[in-house]
């Protein structure tokens, strides 16, 4: 980590590491769009945490999904990549090129609309063909660029893969996102930060074991706890965009 790092600000990005890996498995999706705000206030660079986090979701994703390839939607996550693999790679090279104020304000702005969404109980709808497609592409580019563009792609894998298949699916897309990002910051020269990942692997491994052990609880009281993690994250994203600007 930087050295210029505080006792406080290490204690907060720790307790921030839990909150993403208690999201990433209670959830199934929103680690990264629910932590990276948080993240950007300690240390308002996204290309020094999104590798960090592209290491955990890899590494989580993969133990989660290890023993359970049967329960999978493979043949309508196949069709899907072709339309949101190369949208990301537009994203990354986004990510990569853009100055770091229009990635900050263009990640708080997404959140924000997630907070609003979530706090009002709005929801993502879709059920047309091309409309899918192209909140797959919209959510494949953000990803790319910040790795919050699950929610656009949760609420179309939502009407197309059955229930009891849909976090299992999801995570294997997670993991082939990631994957393709992770190796074009590699070939890109993007410092991975790997010490640092794994220093907060352990920290990240606590939130995911409680997630994993109140998965079935969220689920069941998933409206209310959406409206709870929206209006926080409305807060800190207008925070974070008052403080780009004023």
């Amino acid at each position: 980590m930087p050295a210029d790092f505080s006792s406080i600000e290490l204690i907060l990005i720790a307790l921030i590491f839990i909150w993403t890996g208690f999201v990433r498995s209670g959830l199934g999706f929103g680690g990264a769009a629910l932590g990276l705000p948080f993240m950007l206030f300690v240390f308002n660079q996204p290309v020094y945490w999104l590798p960090i986090i592209g290491v955990h979701l890899l590494f989580f994703s993969s133990l989660t999904i290890g023993t359970q390839l049967k329960k999978v939607a493979w043949r309508y996550l196949l069709r899907t990549v072709g339309w949101i693999i190369p949208a990301a790679l537009v994203g990354v090279l986004g990510l990569l090129n853009l100055p770091n104020k229009w990635l900050l304000t263009f990640i708080y702005t997404i959140t924000c609309l997630y907070g609003a969404m979530w706090t009002f109980n709005l929801a993502i709808q879709s059920q047309n063909r091309w409309l899918d497609r192209f909140y797959l592409i919209l959510g494949g580019y953000i990803a790319g660029t910040s790795l919050s563009g699950a929610p656009l792609m949760v609420a179309v894998f939502m009407h197309n893969v059955r229930k009891e298949e849909l976090r299992n699916t999801l995570f294997v897309l997670w993991f082939v996102l990631v994957a393709i990002k992770m190796t074009t910051f590699i070939l890109l020269g993007v410092n991975m930060h790997f010490s640092t990942s794994l220093l907060l692997l352990p920290v990240a491994a606590i939130g995911h074991v409680v997630g994993l052990v109140f998965h079935q609880r969220i689920l069941g009281n998933d409206v209310l706890f959406k409206r709870v993690l929206g209006t926080v994250l409305l807060v800190v994203s207008v925070l974070g965009l008052w403080t780009l600007f004023v």
